[in-house]
Formats: C-alpha cells, structure tokens, sequence
C-alpha cells in the first residue's frame, strides 16, 4: 500500500512525536509499503513560527543535491530517488521525505492570532500561529496524483500540516487515520491549559474528521470519545520501546564523568528543558529536598527553552546539577546507565516514551498525576506520582528516591518487566498497520 504521512517536523528534529512518525514510516518501508512523509523543514521547534529573535539554520538536505524547496516538488511528482529503502520480510518499500520551508514574515503570530479569530474551524487549522504553514504543502495537496491508498497524520496542537493531510484524503477518496497525541494536562484542574490548548474547537473538528483516531491511554481514548468522536473510530494503541537503543550504557565512566561522588544518587531527566515538561518544578523540588539533608545530583539532557534558561539564570545550587544539552545515542545510553531514578514531572505528556526508556534500564520514574504518565506509571509498584503542580509533594519523593536503594530497585524491576510483556514495537506498529488495511477496505 502507499501511505502519505503529514507530521509538523521530522528527525533529525529532537520530539516524542517526530520521533513516533520515524519510527512508524520505517517499519512501514521495510514492510514493503510506500511512504512520503510530508513535513517542513524546521529543525528546532522555534523553527515553525520563525520567532525573529532566534536564528533559524536550514536544516540537512535528505536528498541528493536538490535545495529544499526543489526536493519537495521533486518528490510530489516523482522524479526524486528514495531518500530510504526498507527491507524486511514483506519485501522493499520506498520512503520519500518533502521537506517545505514554513512561512515567515514580520508581525507573523500577531496576524495570525487576529485572523484565528474568525470562527471557521478549517481557517483556524491554517491561522494557528505555532503551525509550520507552507502554502506548497497546501498546493502540492490539491494537486498530487501518484499512487495513494491512505493517509495518515499527526499531531497536535500543529494543525496546518494535519489539514493538508484531510485535503489530500478527501480530494483522491482515501482513508484519513489521525494520531492526534492529546495532551490532556492536571485531570483536577477544570481550566487546565495544556488541554485547553491541545482541545480547541478547530482541533476538535479535525478529531472527528477521521476515519480512525489512535489513542495511547484510556484517559486519552474518553477524552476523543468526550469530544464527539465516535467509539467505533478510536483505537486503543500505547507505543514501545527497543532496549537496544537506550541500554547498554558505561556506568562507571559515565558518573566520574559527572563528579558524582561514592554512594551519591543521580536523579535523571530528559526532555525539551522547560516549565511544562516539569524541568523547572524539579530543580524546585531538588532544592528542597537538598534544605533537608538528603544528597544526590541532578541530571538534565536534551534542548533547552526559553523559559527554563530563564529560571536557570537565578536557580542558586547549579553545582548540584550537570545539564548534557541533547544527546547523541550513544549518550543517552551512558545517561540511563549513569542515573538512579528518572523523573518527568510534566503538565504536557500524552504518553512519556522516555518513561519506557527508563524501565527498560530498571529505572524508577517520578511523575506528575497528569496526562499520559499518570495512567502509565503505578504508584509504589513501578514509580511514583505526585499531584500535579505540588513541588512539596514532588520534593518528598524525590527524598524518598534518593535514600532508599533497595525500594528503587524494586520499582526499577517492576518496570523492566513491564516493558518485556507489554511496550513492544512490534505489536505497536503492527496495529497501526493493519488498522489501515482495515480501514482502506471499508
């Protein structure tokens, strides 16, 4: 079958999501399937809006030679080589990616939030400021005729590239399958943000366009339903971890690395460093539990925001805390080896694939009750969980973590076990697979 995926970015840009889409278009490949992958070219998530005090540099071309803007039209009209084959068992498939440059211009978001205004859901899945919006991605929709059996998307809140996928579905009379990865934020607070956000009324309208909604938790799967979705249409799916490619780190290296001294706990974190992902009301956390007398180090990796360098700049105990920037594979293994608990104590998570990553190196993890990673871990069985925005709380698990070496073992274990019976690829992505043959035969 040939599939067409539509993604706001694509590795080698750093996201839970970028990084599901990769994963996805490859195993069809190698399945046999053809794949183009429609995204932009933005590598760095400021990237996409093009904020004018951030540099924006173009990223790797993935074809041969042609500019950007040249691979996109090539590859619509194929006269492009395959940027990937995929082999495996169901034969050789080809992936095509189309890379389109997002529109900038002076002024952007505040034309873009006036023009959202207007209350026209399909207008308002164009005018969403933080959208990668290429009116090439938009033409080349109307307009391409290859061969196309189904069309897939995902996700939210970035809906410009989730609306060209729609156009392209319904003009050739295919099936369009919608990952939207809702974030559904603190489930006690009735105006939470992140789910306002991730729930407008231009994202609920794209939900129930679809012929098939993939959901990860329950709670996301009564959230889609909640939002007119219709049950028959939204399967249940969760995603996987390969263990090859997070475990296997050098421990000992890689604490000396760090200065972590003898018997020192190392408590874990990787993520976009920010507010939302719970990197801030760690450190917060931290610095509490180290007033208490407890002793460990804090580890963070991965890009930093804006509004985490901004609290970094007034954070006191910064000698307590090594911050790695993004990592390499080979890095972020030593990371997993190096920790002795994770933590991600996020407001915006509808699943948490590092949380997988964690257990597969029989690593505890330390979440918010919100979202994703508040059905995935399971208190005092294979992490712990406090309320969502409460750093005292937070702070006491934290202590509770640091000193007790047999209990995070315990849960560590717990967690690896998990990852062996319940989080493989394989079936994941085989799911998604059939459920589009399903679909395409109806």
């Amino acid at each position: 079958m040939h599939v067409a995926q539509f993604v706001q970015r694509y590795p080698p840009a750093l996201g839970g999501s970028e990084a599901y889409t990769a994963r996805l278009c490859e195993y069809l490949a190698a399945c046999g399937d053809g794949v183009s992958v429609w995204t932009s070219t933005a590598v760095e998530l400021s990237e996409m809006w093009g904020r004018e005090d951030t540099p924006s540099p173009t990223p790797p071309l993935n074809g041969e030679g042609l500019k950007t803007e040249e691979r996109a039209e090539a590859a619509v009209f194929g006269s492009a080589p395959p940027s990937f084959l995929g082999k495996g068992a169901g034969g050789l498939g080809r992936l095509n990616l189309l890379r389109y440059p997002p529109l900038h211009f002076r002024g952007r978001r505040y034309v873009l939030k006036a023009l959202s205004l207007l209350p026209l859901r399909r207008w308002q899945c164009f005018t969403t400021p933080c959208n990668p919006i290429s009116l090439a991605m938009w033409q080349d929709a109307a307009r391409y005729d290859g061969p196309l059996d189904a069309v897939h998307a995902t996700a939210f809140p970035y809906s410009f590239p989730i609306a060209c996928g729609l156009k392209l579905a319904r003009r050739r009379g295919v099936p369009f399958l919608l990952t939207p990865f809702l974030h559904l934020g603190d489930p006690t607070d009735p105006i939470d943000h992140t789910r306002k956000q991730y729930t407008k009324p231009h994202l609920r309208w794209l939900l129930k366009q679809a012929d098939r909604v993939f959901v990860q938790t329950r709670a996301e799967r009564d959230a889609a339903v909640s939002l007119g979705v219709a049950e028959k249409k939204v399967v249940l799916q969760g995603l996987g971890v390969d263990a090859s490619e997070c475990t296997g780190g050098n421990r000992g290296s890689t604490r000396r690395g760090w200065g972590i001294g003898e018997g020192e706990a190392v408590v874990g974190h990787l993520a976009n460093n920010s507010a939302e992902k719970g990197t801030v009301d760690l450190l917060l956390a931290a610095e509490r539990a180290w007033a208490r007398g407890h002793r460990f180090h804090v580890v963070l990796a991965g890009p930093e925001m804006p509004n985490f360098r901004t609290f970094w700049n007034t954070f006191g105990p910064k000698d307590r805390v090594t911050r790695l920037g993004t990592l390499t594979d080979e890095q972020k293994r030593d990371f997993f080896a190096g920790i002795d608990c994770f933590a991600l104590p996020s407001r915006c998570d509808s699943f948490g694939l590092v949380l997988l990553e964690a257990w597969a190196n029989e690593k505890p993890n330390l979440v918010y009750r919100a979202g994703g990673p508040a059905e995935l871990v399971r208190h005092n069985i294979d992490g712990l969980q406090a309320a969502c925005g409460d750093v005292t709380e937070l702070a006491e698990h934290l202590g509770r973590l640091v000193t007790d070496a047999n209990f995070r073992q315990a849960l560590g274990d717990t967690g690896r076990s998990r990852v062996v019976r319940e989080f493989q690829w394989s079936e994941k992505l085989e799911l998604v697979r059939e459920t589009i043959r399903e679909v395409m035969t109806k």
